[in-house]
């Protein structure tokens, strides 16, 4: 069975695309931790664990998963894809409350020219930092050819020999608007409001833009400040990579669901381990279990054979790739990226124009429109 496994994983990437292409419709005595060393938030700040919650499957590991945590990470994975950044300005949007109700957005940052946006802001009821990086808009073209170019260049950093990372991630990171907003965003959040544990989050494209952006932080701010929760995220470098990851930013949670095909691009080839790319630590599954749903804390390898590799990649579906812990991740506006974000930054700047919103909003707004930064 797992040679069969195997064999089926190793099949020939062109045809796992056009798998996610077809499948690409959308769909119709446990220890109280916080998590990640993160306080704990007193019982006036609103977040409560729920009374019930789903499994979660340690399998021996040492590793703490919080649900209540990771679903309220998930809701601000959600926000990121909303088009009106009129409602992420104010915090007002249709996804912009239960856990996340009171988050103090500072700074919101559009790069039009490369379909790119996200927001960094304070959560006091975490005391963190959290930064939201948007994945791919479902009927972007430009953003579904970096998501398929699976090239691998050297990374950039200092002290991290053979380490290879996938072009177009790496790029839209560090080559684009989002590094230096990013930065400059958590630096100042830093500064006013004296949180220093920074969250980074992010789905599908997102997280793996999300994984260089924690990275980067965790390097300039230190490891054990900076902590990683993706969702759907599609391997970002080789095995040397995954291994200096796992060192820099070690408070690291990867969300799998179920048969989200997402995880399993670009292809891992068991028999080339030090040339193909690489997960790195540490996966959760979320998957059903006798019908129920269980989080599964994988081991400390990042390619766990036990957890989503289980599931054979001419099963998997991309509709699991739409809904993490039971969260529509999605965007609003099936329209081309540029298109809606251009419309979206010009309507929030005409707003802002007109001083429509209340005094005493202290948040950067950063647009970048074919070359032309406005802050």
């Amino acid at each position: 069975m797992d040679r069969r496994r195997r064999a089926v994983e190793s099949a020939a990437p062109a045809a796992v695309m056009v798998l996610l292409l077809l499948s690409a419709a959308p769909p119709g005595g446990a220890r109280r931790d916080w998590g990640w060393g993160l306080p704990p938030p007193s019982s006036s700040d609103g977040i409560t664990e729920p009374n019930t919650k789903p499994d979660v499957k340690n399998n021996g590991q040492s590793f703490v998963f919080n649900y209540t945590l990771a679903k309220a990470i998930v809701e601000y994975a959600s926000a990121v894809y909303m088009t009106d950044l009129t409602a992420l300005y104010t915090w007002t949007c249709s996804r912009c409350n239960d856990l996340t109700r009171g988050f103090k957005m500072t700074c919101i940052i559009v790069d039009v020219q490369n379909c790119l946006q996200a927001f960094v802001g304070v959560d006091h009821k975490l005391n963190a930092i959290i930064v939201a990086i948007r994945g791919t808009q479902e009927n972007s073209i430009q953003n579904w050819i970096k998501d398929m170019i699976w090239k691998q260049v050297n990374l950039n950093y200092p002290n991290m020999p053979n380490a290879k990372v996938h072009t177009g991630f790496y790029s839209s990171y560090n080559n684009t608007l989002l590094r230096p907003a990013i930065t400059n965003a958590v630096r100042k959040a830093r500064k006013l409001h004296g949180a220093s544990d920074i969250i980074v989050t992010g789905h599908s494209m997102g997280g793996a833009i999300a994984s260089f952006c924690a990275l980067d932080l965790a390097i300039r701010f230190g490891s054990n400040n900076v902590h990683l929760m993706t969702f759907g995220q599609p391997r970002v470098g080789n095995a040397a990579f995954a291994s200096y990851f796992a060192k820099y930013v070690p408070n690291t949670i990867r969300i799998t669901h179920e048969r989200d095909i997402v995880p399993h691009l670009p292809p891992y080839f068991f028999f080339l381990p030090q040339l193909t790319y690489r997960h790195f630590p540490r996966e959760v599954w979320e998957h059903e279990v006798n019908g129920n749903t269980t989080f599964q804390v994988c081991d400390g390898s990042g390619e766990d054979p036990n957890c989503c590799r289980s599931v054979l990649v001419l099963f998997c579906s991309a509709s699991d790739h739409l809904t993490y812990m039971g969260v529509k991740i999605v965007a609003d506006d099936w329209s081309t990226c540029r298109i809606v974000l251009g419309r979206s930054a010009e309507q929030l700047q005409m707003n802002l124009a007109s001083n429509i919103f209340t005094s005493g909003r202290s948040i950067d707004v950063v647009i970048a429109d074919d070359s032309v930064q406005v802050d």
